[in-house]
């Protein structure tokens, strides 16, 4: 789908649907959707408020014929919901609803103006464009009977010349975004048998404008990454250091990304029961953020240096996989006993952590599908979060809040650090099973030297069972949105 910026008037456009939106209670239309009313014999406020009672709760949308009337074939009105609480996030969200409603009608044009809004015309933009590509992603890759009706044009429609140029960079910068997301989330919904170890090694070597170095399993083993490997024995699969690494001129600040890339966890010998191990492919959607957002920083061009970060491997069983009670060594030779197999994820990210602790950066910031207790926490609504600097924390739950991510800060409470005390080494890999989440951010917290480090637990927004909001069911490309609008804003 292309998505289009036009300086028009909207009755005037020729298209397959033409878009209006209305608040709740409005009493009396006025600009862009009383120009098209009253060019349709305004039967909009007559019959489709007055008489059919629309309502314009939020998402609601009532369909009109034009009969020749003006250039467009239909007329969608969509309901805003309460003026009040339409923000810049419930418009991404109905970008998403509007190509879903015109997809079912199979329209290949539509053009739209939801008139004057509370907010400026590079952030409408934006977000419009996101929710609209969001809205139109779908993962047919593997169907032999693939849709064959979609919104072949999207155009947002502006008169106003001054307002148009805003819209037309806010659009710009929307669609890299989304395109971003969606690269995210076609990693995540591969199968397993595709979305390898060696195939994510792939996708970061052909990232552009990056330098990129792949550690092989016997150059792991050489630099000391004793809980990674531990994890990667039971697969027959080699396990992939990979390091993607942007760099401007003159860099304001030095950030590393950390992505876990687990990518099929069959729980190890602490095997998961069938139901929790069928979409365990979403296992590496950290490591599907960090690739996305290298792969988009070339297109913005941001004065940051940035350190994409990926200890990619399969958590596996077979003769030779790391069993419960086994004592592992990190890089920083912290001694780990294996408490739980299942646990492995925070394995991995420890010696990733260490690395990402010796290069140089200013700020660590790691983003995994970690515990399962996070998801028990706070659902599918929101991400957990936590770390070492409140003000990075601060700034990552701001960014992310704006751009449609939700982010909740959980404690690090040093009384967790008790549940992880180990008889015969440093630590065990897991606690208590209460404050999960949590306990498992201290254990992090150990392999964190120097540095102001962020902990992003997405566990329960990686993955949906079904849709929500803007996102259908499946991988929803966590993450990408917050980090890559957080580096733009340094």
């Amino acid at each position: 789908m292309e998505i289009k910026v036009l300086n028009g008037e909207l009755k005037s456009q020729v298209c397959d649907v033409l878009v209006v939106g209305l608040f709740e209670k409005t009493e009396m239309l006025t600009g862009v959707i009383s120009s098209v009313d009253e060019a349709l014999g305004e039967i909009i406020n007559d019959f489709v408020i007055k008489k059919d009672k629309f309502e314009a709760k939020f998402g609601q949308t009532y369909l009109l014929q034009t009969y020749g009337k003006i250039p467009a074939n239909k007329v969608l009105v969509v309901g805003l919901g309460e003026k009040e609480k339409f923000n810049p996030n419930k418009l991404r969200e109905l970008s998403a609803k509007i190509i879903k409603k015109a997809s079912s009608i199979k329209a290949k044009k539509i053009c739209i103006d939801l008139g004057k809004l509370e907010f400026d015309g590079l952030e409408s933009g934006q977000v419009v464009a996101e929710g609209a590509l969001i809205g139109e992603y779908s993962f047919d890759k593997y169907k032999t009977d693939k849709p064959k009706e979609h919104v072949e044009e999207f155009v947002l429609v502006e008169k106003d010349e001054t307002k148009f140029n805003r819209l037309k960079d806010g659009v710009e910068k929307g669609v890299k975004i989304a395109n971003a997301m969606n690269f995210a989330r076609n990693l995540s919904n591969e199968p397993a048998q595709y979305a390898t170890p060696t195939k994510l090694a792939e996708v970061a070597k052909k990232i552009e404008g990056v330098k990129v170095k792949v550690y092989e399993k016997d150059e792991i083993e050489k630099m000391g990454m004793g809980a990674f490997l531990a994890v990667a024995k039971g697969s027959s699969q080699a396990p992939k250091f990979i390091h993607v690494k942007y760099t401007p001129a003159n860099p304001k600040r030095k950030i590393a990304l950390i992505g876990k890339g687990i990518t099929f966890d069959s729980g190890g010998y602490d095997i998961k029961p069938p139901s929790s191990m069928l979409t365990m492919k979403d296992d590496m959607s950290g490591a599907a953020c960090v690739l996305s957002v290298m792969n988009t920083l070339r297109l913005f061009n941001p004065n940051v240096e940035v350190h994409g970060i990926v200890a990619a491997c399969e958590n596996m069983v077979n003769g030779s996989a790391y069993k419960p009670g086994d004592i592992l060594t990190a890089r920083n030779n912290k001694t780990i006993e294996v408490d739980n197999t299942d646990a492995e994820g925070r394995l991995t990210l420890a010696d990733a952590l260490c690395y990402a602790c010796e290069i140089g950066v200013d700020e660590v910031i790691d983003i995994a599908t970690l515990t399962g207790a996070c998801m028990v926490a706070l659902g599918t609504q929101a991400a957990g979060i936590m770390g070492n600097s409140q003000e990075l924390i601060d700034k990552l739950i701001k960014v992310g809040e704006s751009n449609g991510e939700r982010f909740w800060q959980l404690p690090m409470y040093e009384e967790y650090k008790d549940g992880l005390k180990s008889d015969i080494a440093d630590m065990r890999n897991t606690g208590s099973r209460y404050g999960g989440a949590s306990a498992a951010g201290v254990f992090l917290k150990e392999f964190v030297k120097d540095v102001n480090w962020v902990h992003l637990d997405i566990a329960g927004v990686a993955f949906l069972e079904k849709p929500q909001k803007e996102l259908i069911k499946g991988a929803t490309g966590a993450g990408v949105r917050t980090l890559l609008n957080y580096i733009l804003s340094i």
